[in-house]
């Protein structure tokens, strides 16, 4: 973190706070990004992508205010964007009803730099990239082979009125791949990413990108075999990919504090479960938890972007929904600890309430066992395109690929299936879940006015419950 960026970041403080603010955070985020894309054998583009802003975010009459700069290099120019922020405070406040008020946060003063075992180059990427493309474009049937590696370096300060002061530096490492097949007119396609928070030891340990180039383009390869599924109400048995994508739509984002209180109705919707704390909302397999401290996920961090500590956070425990994601407001409101779930896409948004890292938690069951007792039924696998209501109620996710279960066994490979549900029927119906946990990188959640894009981890094990199983086609 440039210390000059530093320097600026605190003279903001000091100037809104002797200005009349009552409490004023700055972040400074720098932040360098390099892609590449490859598609059947050739490079369509490398980009590399720099930015380096502050975001201002501060309390005055009670109201919110926000103003950021991009590149910064003048004392004039930050007691010039505070000012701004407290001029633009002033004409909140006329129509604020109810005044801000900040549950109490410790004070912190740390610098953090997260492992990098093995550190990412463009040529290193460029050459996993060619390889995974080969792979997929070798596999019969493969008509478009397209993989994008990318990676991000970035540095964090986050400075308050209240004396913390918390530098993050991390890395990020993505690789984004789609394998397409068609033949006599049918075409089908598989898409995975994988990647985390650290080097490229995530992506090339044990060949695991390679393992996962070949089993897409071999999915997609034998979708052009598959049958299509009948409608019916059957037992569902979804696999972590699958399950990471239900988590993240149906129990993390109803659990946001501020759409719970209907803060983005709007915009996005609320949730199915307001008012339910304490309240049964599936059944006592059912366990949920947001944690941020997961190790190499997307969401992991240690400090939110308003110097909230992070920790694991119980939303459902055997059924009972027990909490929301906090921030520091939200939290005086429910007269609970905020939960470390503030963040910002960048110095240039305002933060909100985000999953971390969201996931059902592990069962004991073995998947096989848990097929073996399924006499009708499906093998739902990989996640595609979610569609759901306002409240997040009645939902419908499409999957990459399907499997019959008849007699305990699998037997059709089926495409284009779409499983839907109401979500306290379907999660009254959970009776097993597997003792696979895994988690998945999310890199495109949408939020916000203006939509923010917010990376995150969402995960769980194998889970079985009850559902209305259909194809589109």
């Amino acid at each position: 973190m440039d210390s000059s960026l530093q320097h600026l970041a605190d003279k903001a403080i000091r100037h809104a706070i002797d200005s009349g603010a009552e409490y004023s955070d700055v972040r400074v985020e720098q932040q360098e990004k390099k892609s590449v894309l490859i598609e059947n054998g050739e490079i369509e583009y490398v980009r590399s992508d720099s930015s380096t802003g502050i975001g201002i975010r501060l309390v005055k009459a009670g109201t919110w205010s926000f103003c950021s700069i991009t590149n910064p290099n003048s004392s004039e120019q930050i007691i010039e964007l505070v000012n701004e922020a407290l001029r633009n405070s002033s004409h909140y406040t006329k129509n604020k009803k109810n005044k801000i008020s900040l549950y109490p946060n410790a004070v912190n003063k740390t610098k953090i730099d997260f492992p990098v075992l093995k550190k990412p180059e463009l040529e290193e990427l460029i050459k996993i990239g060619f390889e995974c493309n080969k792979i997929i474009s070798d596999t019969p049937r493969i008509i478009k082979s397209i993989v994008n590696p990318w990676y991000t370096t970035n540095s964090k300060y986050f400075v308050n009125s209240e004396g913390s002061e918390i530098v993050q530096n991390f890395t990020d490492v993505i690789v984004d791949m789609i394998a397409t097949a068609h033949e006599s007119g049918l075409t089908q396609s598989i898409n995975i990413t994988e990647g985390g928070r650290g080097g490229l030891e995530l992506i090339i340990d044990k060949n695991k990108i390679q393992q996962s180039a070949q089993e897409i383009a071999l999915k997609a390869s034998q979708l052009i075999d598959a049958k299509p599924a009948k409608e019916e109400k059957a037992t569902v048995i979804m696999n972590p990919d699958f399950v990471s994508l239900l988590t993240h739509e149906i129990l993390g984002h109803p659990s946001e504090a501020d759409r719970v209180l209907g803060k983005e109705m709007a915009w996005a919707g609320g949730a199915w479960w307001k008012g339910k704390i304490g309240k049964k909302i599936g059944s006592e397999k059912l366990n949920v938890f947001d944690d941020p401290t997961i190790k190499e996920s997307l969401g992991w961090y240690y400090f939110d972007d308003e110097g909230v500590e992070t920790k694991k956070t119980t939303l459902v425990e055997n059924g009972i929904l027990k909490n929301h994601m906090q921030n520091r407001e939200t939290a005086k409101i429910f007269n609970t600890a905020p939960t470390g779930n503030m963040r910002a896409t960048n110095y240039r948004f305002m933060p909100l309430i985000r999953m971390a890292c969201t996931c059902i938690g592990n069962g004991d069951w073995n998947v096989a066992e848990m097929i073996k007792e399924v006499k009708n039924g499906y093998l739902i696998s990989n996640m595609k395109i979610p569609s759901i209501d306002m409240k997040r109620y009645n939902w419908s996710i499409s999957c990459q690929y399907a499997q019959k279960i008849e007699n305990g066994e699998i037997t059709d490979l089926l495409r284009d299936v779409i499983v839907m549900g109401i979500a306290p029927e379907f999660f009254e119906s959970i009776d097993a879940c597997g003792n696979d946990f895994t988690v998945r990188p999310i890199t495109n959640c949408g939020k916000g006015d203006p939509m923010q894009s917010m990376i995150m981890g969402n995960g769980g094990p194998s889970i079985r419950g009850i559902a209305t199983v259909k194809s589109v086609n």
